[in-house]
């Protein structure tokens, strides 16, 4: 009778928590595979880093086992599998933190691991049990409410009392990552240019709607109700937005413009100038983390003759959508996400549309993708299996950067096959497809390099029916009244939309801090996958984001929904480690190989 895999994972566990307790890097290093990978967030490292074999695993340990003293590993749940493959997910503590794990073993070997902090001994949460009693019930004169002392204490910090922590950005991002400073007692302001909450989505243009499932979606601990749409629209989550700030009370300073930020070596703190309607204030945090998106500024390539154009051009960024177009004719360049949304919305509202395609783009049908690439981790019938949330995070975070695209791959062979038909109208209106360069699909385009790739939502048809006019190749330069391609195509405009995409994170850098500390930062995004751009060296974990950066005390805060709720749990548990004088020895900072 063959073990079970839990008895497996089990005897697993007992022996490689022998081996850490005992410093015994070699025999922790013999229960692993040869072919093996051990990513961490945070719990062993103090930093987000992905060991890639025997020897990255040991040098890892021996660097970090005498601070860390990991302990106490044991199954959460019974393991998964059989005694050959076995999947389980697991605690365990280190000196300083509680962390949760998943792991695979392959032939009673690991064959990946991932471990991360959940949360700091002695400065947890105050919830569920440790949750704040609110009032006390000892009548007393003089006695101030809740809303009294709320208002005192936003009335203090930026003035009186400086906030240890400043989030320049208050979108998804800033909020979600706010919200777990505050329930870890780390004092902090966010800083927004926009007079409300949820600007940053009510701001984009018209037809705007979310291409990921609401499964994926939810921010830190408020999900969005079992009612709300798979979809919702830009507006409706621009009040979402604007209601968890409240909800979360959070210290969220809107009207409010970062225009410089140094670093004061003497108090080894930030010196950040607001102004704040209409009012300069000055704070000085001790962390300064930039949260203002997935992307830099827009990118708005410079054709010849575009000063002589006689109609209306304007980066995607700042398309209002909705009006009356009626006989207009209008020119997208590019095929990506918001050029599929913003050819519809033109086409619904009365112009002559064509999309200008300068590269090929990857579709995935949000039918099929959600079905095929989700729905084991975001759906109603993953939660019906118990894959939560938090659960579907950690799987996905569970699959290492370099053996991700070998589980991506047949998933998108099969929507290929699926989708075959749709794929063959597309590439016979003239369409240039592409599944990646290596047949990953779409969330490897993402991580790489953020572009590449369009969620349809119904604009793929009004391509195949000729709705919307497709022209493949590069813009050669741009005529009073047209747009002329390499090849001599002329397109009559009244209007280009540069549906062109963004730069790097780090570009904001160049201008509220310096173009030295931009450059010390280096590149955000992408993980040195040597694909289009994403160059190399391999990194294994996307550029300093949500980790510490080359510029100490500076951080990078990003991504999706889904990514600015996952690992915003992990910067904040960095940030308030350093708030309370912890050691957080970080092991290997990354390079920074790329500027601007």
């Amino acid at each position: 009778m063959p073990d079970s895999p839990t008895t497996v994972v089990d005897n697993w566990l007992a022996r490689f928590d022998t081996a850490l307790q005992n410093r015994d890097v070699d025999g922790a290093v013999a229960l692993f595979a040869d072919d093996c990978y051990w990513r961490d967030f945070v719990s062993f490292t103090w930093n987000l880093k992905t060991l890639e074999g025997k020897a990255d695993i040991k040098r890892m340990l021996a660097a970090t086992l005498d601070e860390v003293r990991p302990h106490n590993w044991a199954l959460a749940e019974p393991a998964t599998g059989d005694a050959g493959a076995a999947e389980a997910w697991v605690t365990f503590e280190t000196g300083q933190a509680r962390g949760y794990a998943h792991l695979r073993l392959h032939d009673g070997r690991c064959y990946t691991l991932l471990t991360t902090m959940q949360e700091l001994k002695g400065f947890e949460e105050k919830k569920g049990r440790n949750r704040e009693q609110g009032v006390s019930h000892e009548i007393a004169k003089g006695r101030t409410s809740w809303l009294e002392e709320k208002t005192a204490q936003e009335a203090r910090l930026g003035y009186e009392e400086q906030p240890y922590c400043v989030i320049v950005g208050g979108g998804q991002g800033g909020i979600g990552l706010a919200a777990r400073m505050r329930r870890l007692g780390v004092p902090t302001i966010v800083i927004e240019k926009n007079a409300r909450a949820g600007d940053s989505w009510r701001n984009r243009y018209k037809s705007l709607h979310l291409h990921d499932p609401v499964w994926y979606d939810h921010l830190p601990y408020l999900k969005f109700p079992e009612d709300w749409p798979v979809f919702a629209s830009k507006d409706k989550i621009g009040d979402w937005l604007e209601h968890y700030t409240s909800i979360m009370e959070l210290n969220y300073w809107s009207s409010t413009e970062c225009t410089k930020a140094t670093f004061d070596e003497d108090s080894q703190e930030w010196v950040v100038q607001v102004v704040r309607d209409g009012t300069p204030v000055t704070l000085r945090p001790k962390q300064l983390i930039f949260a203002l998106g997935v992307s830099g500024y827009p990118n708005t390539p410079v054709f010849a003759g575009a000063r002589s154009f006689t109609g209306e051009q304007h980066h995607s960024s700042k398309h209002p959508g909705g009006g009356d177009y009626t006989g207009r004719k209008a020119v997208v360049i590019g095929s990506n996400n918001s050029a599929h949304d913003i050819c519809a919305d033109l086409w619904e509202h009365g112009a002559d549309v064509t999309m200008v395609q300068r590269s090929s783009t990857h579709i995935s049908r949000s039918d099929s993708l959600m079905d095929l690439a989700l729905g084991g981790l975001y759906s109603e019938e993953a939660l019906a299996n118990g894959v939560t949330t938090e659960k579907a995070d950690l799987l996905f975070a569970s699959l290492p950067y370099r053996i991700l695209p070998s589980a991506q791959i047949p998933v998108f062979e099969q929507m290929a096959q699926r989708d075959a038909d749709f794929y063959s109208k597309l590439s016979d209106v003239g369409f240039d497809l592409d599944f990646g360069t290596d047949g990953s699909g779409l969330f490897l385009k993402y991580l790489r390099r953020g572009s590449g790739y369009y969620i349809d939502v119904g604009a793929s048809q009004l391509l195949i029916d000729g709705r919307v006019a497709v022209k493949s190749g590069q813009l050669d330069h741009i005529t009073p009244t047209s747009v002329v391609l390499a090849d001599g195509t002329e397109l009559d405009a009244d209007l280009i939309v540069y549906a062109t995409g963004y730069g790097s994170m780090n570009e904001w850098l160049a201008d509220l801090v310096s173009p030295e500390v931009a450059d010390q930062v280096g590149r955000c995004w992408g993980y040195g996958s040597d694909t289009p751009k994403d160059p190399g060296p391999w990194e294994g974990e996307l550029r300093n984001m949500w980790k510490p950066t080359n510029v100490p005390q500076l951080w990078i805060h990003g991504g999706n929904l889904h990514q600015s709720r996952h690992y915003s749990n992990y910067l904040a548990l960095q940030i308030k480690a350093r708030m309370e004088g912890l050691d957080t020895p970080v092991y290997e900072v990354q390079e920074s190989h790329y500027t601007r």
